[in-house]
């Protein structure tokens, strides 16, 4: 087997439900599992948060729902974005919650409700400020007239998203309240009343309590990491995730080496190189190694050599410390009194950590702890 993988940490994510499960009392805790739960494994992360307290999951595809459901997973279950037309017959087999904000996608649920002979819940998402998916107010209004007039449909939330809560400073969440806030005082004159309210994400719920209302949705902070540097220190989140391959090939090299597809990179001195099979098919960026990546050996940092290839890349060891094949490398994670966190690879690679984590495919299978 080749030795690349993720070890996941289950402890750690139930650490991080309980701090988050507290910290929004009396909201309740939605957690957001989509993505293959941000790289984490949806099933088994799924199971973990529920027992450490979530209320509901979320998931952003009909089919992830599925999944959930073929797992044995009973707890409710909220689609993040309106399925297509075609996909509303599955959401209403598999008891998922729809979101809704296109008089298409309203008929398209109703009209699933009905052959399945069931009252289907839905939510609707406003859109105040994030310019993705949602209905304007107005229009939300007129959706929520719509569903009252019929018995198929139950409206059972109303949702907007924040577009810049991992900027503490940024006054545009505040207007995106009062905006969600406005829209609920006119639902209510209008007689609708007694669905959930939910506005927050990770950073709504870390740095904004008043967009906590009746629910918050909560995805990368489930994961130990912040939603931005910004908040790193608003709760004590433990990392879940720890990338591991080991070292392949060890080869001394003369100074003036170059290494690597297009000779990049150039050995400064005489030096250890070593090769690790992870690569660019793996989700490991192949511009890391020119933007001084480093990986951990021995409690070391050791920077990339080059540009990462497909399926390996290039560290360059040094010569004071030796490497040898077996060894340990921690691309993600911690080692010893060293880390590299998922914020520290985003910085470089100009995203962000939730990039960083998602980005791993199948050739690197995960290992529950």
């Amino acid at each position: 087997m080749r030795p690349t993988w993720s070890d996941i940490n289950l402890v750690a994510i139930a650490h991080n439900t309980g701090l988050l499960v507290e910290l929004i009392r009396p909201a309740k805790l939605c957690a957001v599992v989509k993505a293959n739960a941000y790289g984490h494994g949806m099933i088994p992360v799924a199971r973990t948060v529920i027992d450490a307290g979530a209320t509901m999951l979320a998931v952003a595809l009909a089919d992830e729902g599925r999944q959930l459901r073929e797992a044995g997973i009973e707890t409710p279950i909220l689609l993040l974005s309106e399925p297509h037309p075609n996909e509303f017959a599955d959401a209403a087999e598999h008891r998922l919650i729809p979101t809704l904000y296109q008089s298409e996608g309203l008929k398209a649920a109703s009209a699933a409700a009905a052959a399945a002979g069931v009252c289907l819940p839905v939510h609707l998402k406003v859109d105040t400020g994030m310019a993705r998916v949602g209905a304007t107010p107005t229009e939300v209004m007129l959706l929520a007239d719509a569903i009252a007039q019929q018995d198929t449909l139950e409206l059972a939330g109303v949702w907007t998203h924040c577009a810049v809560a991992d900027e503490p400073g940024n006054s545009f969440t505040a207007h995106q309240i009062e905006q969600y806030n406005h829209l609920l005082s006119r639902l209510r004159m209008a007689g609708h009343e007694g669905f959930c309210r939910h506005l927050a994400n990770s950073a709504v719920a870390m740095a904004h309590p008043a967009g906590r209302f009746d629910m918050v949705r909560c995805g990368i902070a489930l994961y130990g990491i912040p939603p931005s540097p910004a908040l790193a220190d608003r709760l004590p989140l433990q990392p879940a995730m720890t990338l591991r391959t080991e070292v392949a090939m060890v080869k001394d090299v003369a100074a003036g080496t170059p290494v690597s597809y297009g000779h990049h990179y150039t050995t400064p001195a005489d030096t250890q190189l070593a090769t690790i099979p992870i690569g660019y098919a793996d989700g490991w960026a192949r511009c890391l190694g020119l933007k001084g990546g480093e990986v951990l050996i021995g409690g070391r940092r050791r920077r990339l050599a080059g540009s990462v290839t497909m399926d390996q890349a290039m560290v360059d060891c040094g010569p004071d410390h030796p490497v040898s094949p077996g060894d340990e490398v921690i691309l993600l994670g911690r080692q010893g009194s060293e880390e590299i966190t998922a914020a520290e690879i985003a910085q470089r690679l100009d995203t962000v950590a939730y990039e960083i984590v998602c980005r791993f495919g199948p050739r690197v299978p995960l290992r529950f702890l």
